[in-house]
């Protein structure tokens, strides 16, 4: 009886006591950027060395701060104070070499994944006025003379000058630019996509010249997509009759657009092409003037990718002299292109020629001053050198492919670590490399920036993302843990794995494992943004519905040196295909995985990965999820494709080694996602791969994303597409 009693009044007392529960998160809440962490946007160093620029969290202003101490010094640009025209908001800037006007970008529009145009202003800080670049239409990719006194931007394919100190007047410097025919300054699709950039211009140092590289893709096949009415946005053109889009993309083994060098002297008008001596299929991914007004510097790439190639040009004379020359076993890594750095007499390049990532610094006759080879160091990212000849990167341990860090070496080779803390790390420099903005997390902790000097002190905390790690302390999180396993092939994977946060070692759990798998590419990295939607949310967010959620990096990917990653060279899915089976195998015998529920998911290669994983021959998942993924290396790009995998004419067996040759092996439960207006991956891999999967009499599911591209989002596309991820799994798994 007193037992009794004692349970209802305890029922009684608890109607009048409310008990902390713990958030859930939500598909909705994920998609929606609530749990994005906030970032330091838009940081320019300016030229005392001690002052950097940023973009307000608002995108109102432009601020100017303190590299001394992290305070703010000045408001560079403010839209409530500008004069002449009215603006809201506004999406970037660029702040002139002389430091006196600053370029606003405004209606922003994107055309593929770097390209955008957008209508530039151009802003007086003295005077506080506003002043259009053009009248003419958007402008893309605009840049200034050295001394500022000079802009030049692409409009259709032409290239056109502004004088600031004529009144801004306007002038074209090319009239042959033609829609799917010739470009100049810009990159074709493929160049910009595969070597990652959009603008293919320079000034020299003196501001009297020009040089772009011109795209010829007159030859290069058309391809098309349908465009529908849709919404997000709403193309209304489209509402009775589909509209269609065309853009030249070639295919691997076809032909790419022909490219040269072209020069403009700015006071005679004269345009004159580079005597470039390449071969017609080679590829031009950079130009840059040097510090010699005479000498500007072309970086060639043959066809195969493996010779790297340095020219000397002279703008006016035309005369090209070769001065270095970089053969790399198998193929030379885009990130060459990316991480080119010019310092007065010098500049310094990439190379896997020792079988790591290293740093070799040339003189402007391309003579090596010295290497920069660091204790069995990966470098992923170059920052710049100092006056000193100290060298500033970030890099990770060849035996710690997971964390990286940022270094100094002198010119005497010593090197140093000046980040302290174990995770992912990455710099901004000053102009004078004496104070630089650190970006820390690692896959516990959002990012946390930093500001240090160059011994690596710390200064001042720009942003904790305290207020995010608190929303987060408010969820019951499940355990983030990285893992190693030995394959039956005698290969060591790295992997992370997040289980429920009610985990029971004696229950059995059904397991989902995502994965990207491409040549260089790491996902297992103690970083924020491992996993989806960083902190590896989505994959808790999974756990919550009860899945142990997993990712291994298997042969090919990144971050173990030349050896481990170019071994999946002319055989693209084979080695990557079997380490995630061997995977699956290692998960199905811990005690706590449920062997006969085990899927697997990824996206773009990831999701060509998971086709093939799930035909590898040995039928060990139950279900997958394959988002935009590439069904056959015959329907993809030169560049990408034949960096891999040479040409479909040289390497018929290799191409024929992939999901739409395979379809007769895949097992499981399959739901493909993909957008019909993909202009990467086209959304022709998914139609071919399906008609075989009918053919062989296969079962899948297929969800189209109307007028989506390789990102499928806009609207609540995205959330759909999570939404319809996880509900594939819950019902098949």
């Amino acid at each position: 009886m007193k037992n009794t009693l004692s349970f209802l009044l305890g029922i009684l007392f608890s109607v009048f006591i409310t008990y902390p529960t713990s958030a859930a998160l939500t598909i909705e809440d994920l998609c929606s950027g609530k749990y994005s962490p906030k970032r330091v946007n838009g940081i320019h160093p300016m030229n005392n060395g001690d002052t950097y620029s940023r973009l307000s969290d608002d995108h109102k202003q432009i601020l100017s701060y303190s590299f001394t101490n992290g305070i703010l010094k000045d408001v560079l640009f403010d839209v409530a104070t500008a004069r002449n025209v009215s603006l809201e908001t506004i999406d970037g800037y660029i702040i002139s070499p002389d430091e006196k006007k600053i370029l606003i970008q405004t209606e922003t529009k994107p055309i593929y994944r770097h390209s955008f145009t957008a209508v530039w202003y151009i802003y007086d800080i003295h005077n506080q006025t506003l002043s259009p670049l053009s009248d003419n239409g958007p402008q893309q990719s605009p840049k200034f003379s050295p001394d500022g006194n000079l802009i030049a931007f692409v409009r259709e394919n032409n290239i056109y000058l502004v004088k600031l100190l004529f009144g801004n007047s306007e002038s074209q410097v090319t009239k042959d630019g033609k829609v799917n025919k010739i470009i100049n300054g810009i990159p074709d699709w493929v160049n910009e996509e595969e070597f990652s950039s959009s603008c293919s211009f320079d000034f020299n140092a003196d501001a009297s010249m020009i040089a772009w590289i011109r795209y010829d893709e007159t030859d290069v096949k058309t391809f098309s997509f349908p465009w529908y009415k849709g919404t997000f946005p709403e193309k209304n053109d489209y509402a009775d009759y589909p509209g269609q889009y065309e853009y030249k993309y070639p295919i691997a083994g076809s032909q790419n657009a022909s490219v040269s060098v072209q020069t403009f002297d700015i006071k005679s008008r004269v345009i004159r092409t580079l005597n470039l001596p390449i071969q017609p299929d080679s590829y031009i991914p950079r130009i840059h003037f040097t510090s010699d007004s005479n000498r500007l510097a072309v970086f060639t790439l043959n066809r195969h990718q493996d010779c790297l190639e340095v020219y000397m040009a002279n703008p006016r004379s035309t005369e090209c002299k070769k001065v270095l020359r970089d053969n790399v076993d198998k193929y030379i890594n885009e990130n060459v292109f990316r991480n080119l750095v010019f310092s007065n007499d010098c500049f310094v390049l990439m190379s896997e020629r020792n079988g790591y990532n290293s740093l070799y610094v040339y003189n402007l006759n391309g003579v090596l001053l010295r290497s920069i080879v660091g204790e069995n160091l990966i470098v992923r990212d170059l920052y710049g050198l100092d006056e000193s000849g100290n060298i500033y990167y970030c890099a990770n341990h060849v035996d710690d492919p997971i964390h990286t860090a940022v270094y100094r070496t002198d010119n005497r080779g010593r090197t140093t670590c000046l980040s302290d803390r174990l995770g992912d790390n990455s710099a901004i420099f000053s102009t004078k490399m004496n104070y630089y903005i650190n970006v820390w997390s690692n896959i516990q902790t959002p990012p946390i920036t930093t500001l240090h000097n160059s011994r690596g002190k710390l200064i001042a905390t720009l942003e904790d993302n305290n207020k995010l790690i608190s929303q987060l302390s408010t969820i019951d999180l499940g355990s983030r843990e990285f893992f190693q396993f030995t394959t039956s092939e005698g290969v060591t994977l790295n992997g992370y794995m997040v289980r429920p946060a009610n985990f029971s070692p004696q229950s059995k759990y059904p397991v989902v494992m995502f994965q990207y798998s491409g040549p260089g590419a790491q996902q297992v990295v103690d970083s924020w943004n491992c996993g989806n939607m960083g902190g590896t949310l989505y994959e808790q967010f999974l756990a919550s519905k009860g899945f142990v959620c997993v990712c291994v990096d298997g042969r090919g990917t990144g971050g173990r040196g030349a050896e481990f990653e170019k071994c999946t060279y002319l055989n693209l899915y084979a080695l990557e295909s079997r380490d995630q089976v061997e995977t699956a195998i290692y998960l199905s015998k811990l005690p706590y995985v449920d062997s006969s529920r085990i899927g697997i998911w990824g996206w773009s290669y990831g999701g060509s990965m998971t086709l093939m994983s799930m035909s590898e021959g040995r039928p060990v998942f139950a279900a997958g999820v394959a988002v935009a993924p590439v069904t056959s290396w015959r329907y993809y790009d030169t560049i990408y494709t034949e960096r891999y995998m040479r040409t479909p004419q040289e390497n018929s067996l290799g191409y024929d080694f992939g999901p739409i040759n395979s379809v007769d092996k895949l097992s499981g439960k399959l739901l493909i996602c993909h957008g019909t207006a993909d202009d990467n991956v086209h959304f022709r891999n998914t139609i071919e791969y399906t008609e075989e999967l009918i053919q062989a009499g296969k079962s899948f599911i297929v969800l189209p994303y109307n007028n989506r591209n390789h990102n499928i989002s806009g609207g609540n596309t995205r959330q759909h597409l999570f939404s319809s991820i996880t509900d594939f799994f819950i019902q098949n798994l």
